[in-house]
């Protein structure tokens, strides 16, 4: 039997209790409808009918000692019980741990992640001094809540999350920010305060984007219906639009949307269980996914540091047990635990004496409205023309990379490769290095190897981009983390082999050759892979019939594109 947690089952063995539609004997009355007694499905079966029982996500309540679930576990005791979940224990969901004691397997996100069952993540987290906490300036305009506002105070993040304190510029560009980094094209998710915010943000992504209302849309729970059929249309790998989703809380679990590139995070996170929900929207893997991205403007990264980030199970630093077992914390005076595992029946309420409670919901006092629609105390600021001026200049990414199951900057990665003891193990001095770079076949087994121990070409690009070396070849980059050389740029390396090269070859293969060599000056080293090859005989001739033509067999051809590569990485 497999129990689903949102309390569907297969083999139906819970329901609802069936209701007839009839005379009530009753009352006499016809056509009346009531329940009939009868017992629940499950205890159709007899207790030892199934052998093994799955409980999927078991950490919705499933083991409380007060929930439905927990009868039906019980009434098939004589079954092995095997519960899943991917929340790790804390406090508030001790009963599961409680009923099924210590888990048997563990497998972490790091885990998967190096196993290749989930996508690689990166980070780029943004700093503006202007806007990240916010100090009142005299040029500054008070939109609203001038008898509120401090002007001494140093407004942090969390007082815009909590709706204290609002400044439109700081959205708008953050959003700016987001898109002139993120390629248009990738599907993403966007993470904000509230619905209303969600709708705001939505607005301005698709104000900046220019296209179309569709391209960013809002998900949420006031969406309804139209919310739902948006998310189909997200989820479907082979739709496009909408390429952007902007939600508050309804989009953090429960999420399969593969081709996710980009999660953007414009609320903090302070739950690591939610944190890793989030982060798990991304994870999917999907062809040509080589990583996703989040983009943090609120500093929800450092959660990553976090002790509890991989760690299943958090143990207390000083007895090192879970749950805690020195004096550290103070012990529930009845059981003597901590966290308490004394039963507690629920509180009834104390109007309708029921529990959960069925009262209806009363409308606020103050504007008779269901939700309330009574107008918060806000401080609303519009920045001063100074301060726009300058809060472009002052915003600032920093991005960070997993390296050996740790989320570390670009330049940290940057000083691993400088170590002594890392790049020594791909090549033995500058000589080897070079030979196996001239070589097409051997150059890509020397990164498929540095692939291998976690140096993959995106972040060796990201290190050649920060050392403002995007003009040479990936060679030069190499040569000066290791032996601290004076990188050329690769036109000047085309410079120095041309009068070489124009000795050896003929007039044909000299054109073929300086075409090659003008992508290489563009695109860079990639240009010259053996698998590239066709693609620049067609671009260049048309067809490999008519390249045969002018250059001979196709042997030749690759005998050519290949020589010329060790004249040009002798330079």
């Amino acid at each position: 039997m497999i129990c689903g947690g949102d309390g569907e089952t297969e083999g139906g063995v819970t329901g609802d209790i069936p209701c007839r539609e009839g005379s009530d004997q009753r009352s006499g009355r016809a056509g009346g409808v009531f329940p009939l007694p009868v017992q629940e499905y499950y205890k159709q079966y007899s207790p030892d009918f199934f052998d093994f029982i799955i409980i999927d996500e078991c950490h919705r309540g499933g083991a409380n000692d007060e929930s439905v679930w927990r009868k039906l576990m019980e009434y098939f005791q004589p079954a092995y019980q095997l519960g899943l979940t991917a929340t790790p224990r804390r406090t508030i969901n001790g009963d599961t741990y409680k009923y099924f004691g210590e888990p048997v397997y563990q497998y972490s996100l790091k885990q998967g992640i190096e196993d290749g069952y989930l996508t690689p993540y990166r980070v780029k987290s943004c700093t503006n001094q202007i806007i990240d906490e916010y100090v009142y300036d005299e040029d500054d305009k008070i939109i609203q809540g001038k008898d509120l506002l401090d002007k001494d105070k140093t407004y942090p993040e969390a007082d815009f999350y909590h709706g204290k304190i609002k400044i439109r510029e700081r959205d708008e560009l953050r959003v700016a920010e987001f898109l002139e980094s993120a390629n248009p094209d990738e599907k993403a998710i966007v993470f904000c305060v509230t619905q209303n915010h969600a709708m705001q943000i939505r607005d301005m992504i698709n104000s900046q984007a220019k296209r179309g209302v569709n391209y960013c849309v809002r998900v949420t729970a006031d969406d309804g219906a139209e919310g739902e059929e948006q998310l189909k249309r997200f989820q479907d790998n082979e739709k496009t639009i909408p390429t952007i989703l902007t939600t508050s809380q309804k989009l953090s679990t429960g999420v399969d949307a593969q081709n996710v590139r980009n999660i953007v995070l414009m609320r903090p996170v302070p739950n690591m269980i939610e944190f890793k929900q989030i982060i798990g929207r991304g994870t999917r893997l999907f062809d040509d996914k080589y990583y996703f991205t989040i983009y943090d403007f609120v500093g929800a990264h450092k959660q990553f540091y976090d002790e509890e980030w991989d760690n299943p199970n958090p143990v207390c630093p000083i007895c090192e047990k879970y749950p805690c077992e020195c004096a550290a914390h103070p012990k529930c005076p009845l059981c003597g635990k901590w966290p308490c595992e004394c039963k507690k029946p629920p509180r009834p309420c104390p109007v309708c004496g029921k529990s959960p409670c069925i009262c209806p919901p009363k409308p606020c006092p103050i504007c008779g409205n269901l939700p309330c629609t009574c107008p918060k105390e806000l401080i609303e600021i519009e920045l001063g023309d100074g301060r726009k001026a300058k809060i472009k200049q002052d915003f600032q990414w920093e991005e960070r990379v997993m390296y050996d199951g740790k989320l570390i900057t670009i330049k940290e990665f940057a000083d691993i490769l400088v170590d002594k003891n890392t790049l020594p193990k791909f090549f033995t001095d500058e000589e080897d290095l070079r030979k196996q770079w001239q070589n097409p076949e051997t150059r890509y087994a020397l990164l498929e190897k540095m692939e291998h121990e976690g140096f993959s070409l995106d972040k060796l690009f990201k290190v050649q981009e920060m050392l403002n070396y995007e003009k040479c070849d990936l060679l030069d980059v190499l040569e000066y983390l290791a032996y601290n050389t004076s990188p050329l740029e690769r036109q000047q390396r085309v410079n120095i082999v041309r009068p070489l090269l124009a000795a050896e070859l003929n007039a044909k293969q000299k054109d073929f050759v300086d075409f090659v060599l003008q992508q290489y000056i563009q695109q860079g080293y990639g240009e010259l892979s053996m698998e590239n090859l066709p693609e620049l005989i067609k671009l260049k001739y048309g067809t490999i019939n008519d390249a045969k033509e002018q250059l001979g067999p196709l042997g030749e051809i690759s005998k050519v594109f290949i020589d010329f590569q060790k004249d040009l990485y002798a330079a």
